[in-house]
C-alpha cells in the first residue's frame, strides 16, 4: 500500500534505536531546548564537528562523503568564501540602509548570469522569504490569489509559503481554497510515448479552470525547477515551456524556485530553468547562494518589482548587508575559477553512467534521473513499489559506510543525491561501491 510521507519525516530520527551515552545526552539536550520542532537525521543521529570540500567529520574523527547537503555548493568551508565572510564581518556588518560598493558589484555579477529581462534583484535572508515575496508579486500583478504547485512541493516556512507546500502537511490536511496541486512532470507515471510537457500543461490548465469555476482568479504557477521534493524530474529538456505559455495566457506569472537546483548544480549554466528554454517571470534563490551564509533572494523584471513596491513598503534589514554580498560574490568567483558548473555536468554524467550499470545488475533500482549533480534514484523491491522501507535501510546503511544521502518523493522511496560541486570521479566510485555493497546486504 502506498503511504504519502511528509517531507520532514523522510529519514527523520524518531527514537527507539540504542544510542551511546554521549549521543543520548546530546539528543536529550537538543529536544529539551528545541522541543518537537527539532529535526535530526538518521536512526542514530550524527554529531558533526567540522567539514571540508565534499567531506564532513563526526566527533570521533570519522569521515563522511556528503552527497546530500546542497548548501555548501562550492564545497564545505571553502577557504575563499570563509575568508570573504571573515574579512568583511571584521570591517563592517550592518543593515542594508547604506551604500556599499561590494553590494553593487555582487548584484551586477549575479544579474549577469540571468537573461537580460530579469534585471532587478531583491535580497532576503531565506528562501522562504524570497518565495513569499514572489507570491505577493504574482497576486498583485494578476489581481488574483490562485496559486498552482506540484503535489509534493516544498517551498518554505512562512504562512503564505507553507500554504503552497503540500509536502509539509500532515494527516491528510486539505490545501487552502486558493491553492491547487497538480502531478509532477514524471514520464514514469504517464503512458509510454506521452508528451511530458503537454501533460503537465494540461494539468495546469485543468487546475486553472477549476479555480475559475470556483470564483478564484489564477495568479501564478510556482515550481521547483527540478521538482526535488516530488522525486527529481529534469527530462526531457523543454517540458516546462508549455506550462509557462498556459500560465501567461491565463494572466498569471511563472515563478521558478531555484533554491535547490540553482547555482550550477544541474551542470548546464547557473539556472535549471535554462534547460527548458524559458525565461520565468520571477526566480527565487536561497541555500547555496552564500555557501552556508544565510542569504537568499529573487530576481524579476523591473515592471513587476515596481508594481509591487508601489503597493507595499518593503525593507529587509539583513538581506542586502555587506557580509552577504561578500559571501555571495565569493561563491560566484569560485564557481567560475574552479569551473565547478562544468564539473557538475561531467561528474553528473559519470555518476549516472555508474548508477545505470548498477541498475543493470540490480532490478530494485527502478529509475535513475536528474541533471548534473542533482540525481534521484528510485528504489523498488521485486513487485513492491514504492519501497520506502528499502530506501530507509539503504540511507542508514550508507551512513555506516561513510556516505550521507537523503530521500525524496511522495512515498520517500527516491534516493536524493546532490553533493558539493567539487565532487570527483574518486568520490563517485566510493559512493557507487558503497551503494552496491549496501544493496547486496539488504537482500
Amino acid at each position: 500500500m502506498k503511504h504519502v510521507k511528509q517531507i520532514l519525516q523522510l529519514n527523520r530520527f524518531e527514537g527507539g534505536a540504542e544510542l551511546d551515552e554521549q549521543t543520548r545526552q546530546l539528543v536529550q539536550r537538543r529536544f529539551a531546548a528545541f522541543g518537537k520542532a527539532s529535526v535530526l537525521f538518521y536512526e542514530k543521529p550524527l554529531e558533526i564537528v567540522n567539514a571540508s570540500g565534499v567531506h564532513m567529520y563526526d566527533a570521533s574523527g570519522r569521515q563522511y562523503l556528503d552527497l546530500y547537503n546542497n548548501v555548501p555548493c562550492v564545497g564545505h568551508c571553502h577557504p575563499q568564501v570563509a575568508a570573504a565572510i571573515g574579512e568583511q564581518s571584521a570591517r563592517l556588518a550592518t543593515n542594508s540602509r547604506y551604500l556599499y560598493r561590494n553590494l553593487d558589484d555582487y548584484a551586477e555579477a549575479l544579474l549577469a548570469t540571468y537573461p537580460g529581462e530579469l534585471s532587478n534583484l531583491v535580497m532576503t535572508c531565506t528562501g522562504s522569504e524570497a518565495n513569499d515575496i514572489a507570491l505577493r508579486i504574482a497576486c498583485m500583478h494578476s489581481g488574483g490569489t490562485g496559486i498552482v504547485v506540484t503535489s509534493t512541493a516544498y517551498h518554505g516556512n512562512t504562512s503564505a509559503v507553507m500554504a503552497v507546500s503540500p509536502s509539509s502537511y500532515r494527516n491528510g490536511h486539505a490545501l487552502p481554497a486558493h491553492v491547487r496541486s497538480i502531478p509532477a512532470p514524471s514520464a514514469h507515471d504517464l503512458p509510454a510515448g506521452s508528451d511530458v510537457g503537454a501533460a503537465f500543461a494540461a494539468a495546469l490548465q485543468a487546475a486553472i479552470d477549476d479555480m475559475t469555476a470556483n470564483g478564484i482568479r489564477f495568479a501564478g504557477l510556482l515550481v521547483d525547477t527540478i521538482f526535488s521534493s516530488d522525486g527529481v524530474f529534469a527530462d526531457p529538456p523543454g517540458f516546462l515551456r508549455p506550462a509557462l505559455e498556459v500560465a501567461h495566457k491565463a494572466g498569471g506569472l511563472f515563478i521558478a524556485d531555484e533554491v535547490q537546483p540553482g547555482f550550477g548544480r544541474t551542470g548546464q549554466g547557473h539556472w535549471c530553468f535554462a534547460r527548458h528554454g524559458i525565461v520565468p517571470d520571477v526566480v527565487t534563490m536561497g541555500k547555496p547562494m552564500g555557501n552556508g551564509y544565510p542569504m537568499a533572494g529573487l530576481v524579476t523584471r523591473p515592471e513587476l518589482l515596481d508594481a509591487f513596491v508601489r503597493e507595499t513598503g518593503y525593507f529587509n534589514t539583513f538581506g542586502a548587508n555587506p557580509v552577504a554580498a561578500a559571501a555571495g560574490h565569493a561563491v560566484l568567483r569560485v564557481l567560475e575559477q574552479e569551473r565547478l558548473i562544468d564539473n557538475a555536468g561531467r561528474m553528473g554524467d559519470y555518476l549516472r553512467t555508474g548508477l545505470h550499470r548498477l541498475a543493470g545488475r540490480d532490478e530494485r533500482i527502478a529509475d535513475v534521473r536528474g541533471a548534473g549533480l542533482f540525481l534521484g534514484v528510485e528504489l523498488a523491491g521485486g513487485e513492491q513499489w514504492p519501497n520506502a522501507s528499502l530506501t530507509t535501510r539503504v540511507i542508514n546503511s550508507m551512513k555506516d559506510e561513510g556516505v550521507l544521502i537523503g530521500a525524496a518523493g511522495a512515498y520517500g522511496n527516491v534516493l536524493k543525491i546532490r553533493p558539493p560541486l567539487c565532487f570527483s570521479e574518486a568520490d563517485a566510485d566510493f559512493f557507487l561501491d558503497a551503494l552496491e555493497r549496501v544493496l547486496a546486504r539488504a537482500g
